[in-house]
């Protein structure tokens, strides 16, 4: 069963309101729970590129990653958890795991259910909830998931669905 309805919740994939790239985040995570991650994209098998400024390299370990010079390259992790939707991690502070998704390859209840799936998956490695914002407006989730739930959740109040 789907954690969400496409019909139900379509207005948060709309690129004009939320902004193409919203803000997904596990708030609260640690250099442990980026390893996590980092070591669930492995065994998934899912494709990947990790690249430093526009060089691609081999993915190292995430406390190696994260204790580099605050000034360093831009250092990225591209994940593809199906080969039409893509995840960009970026390496910016210990404490969030951080990332970004393309509303524009999001749209449908197929898509949907492949960003849940992910979302699940990133969230019950670390068992930390994983949440996303409209782009820029971090703090304001409109869903994520629910690590009690164990399921991906509308969090905001203000959307468009029938609330029961």
């Amino acid at each position: 069963m789907a954690d969400l309805l496409w019909d139900d919740v379509k207005c948060f994939f709309d690129p004009d309101l939320m902004g193409s790239l919203p803000d997904v985040s596990v708030p609260g995570a640690s250099v442990e729970d980026w390893q996590a991650v980092l070591d669930l994209v492995a065994e998934k098998g899912w494709k990947c590129q990790y690249s430093e400024g526009g060089t691609v390299l081999p993915m190292p370990r995430a406390e190696a990653v994260l204790s580099g010079p605050a000034d360093a390259e831009c250092l990225y992790l591209r994940v593809w958890p199906t080969p039409d939707v893509l995840a960009i991690f970026r390496f910016r502070v210990a404490d969030e795991v951080d990332f970004d998704v393309d509303l524009r390859e999001l749209q449908g209840q197929d898509r949907l259910d492949v960003f849940c799936g992910f979302l699940r998956e990133i969230g019950r490695r670390p068992g930390k909830p994983v949440l996303m914002d409209p782009e820029g407006d971090g703090g304001h989730p409109v869903l994520g998931f629910d690590v009690e739930a164990d399921r991906v959740v509308v969090l905001a109040a203000r959307w468009s669905g029938d609330s029961g």
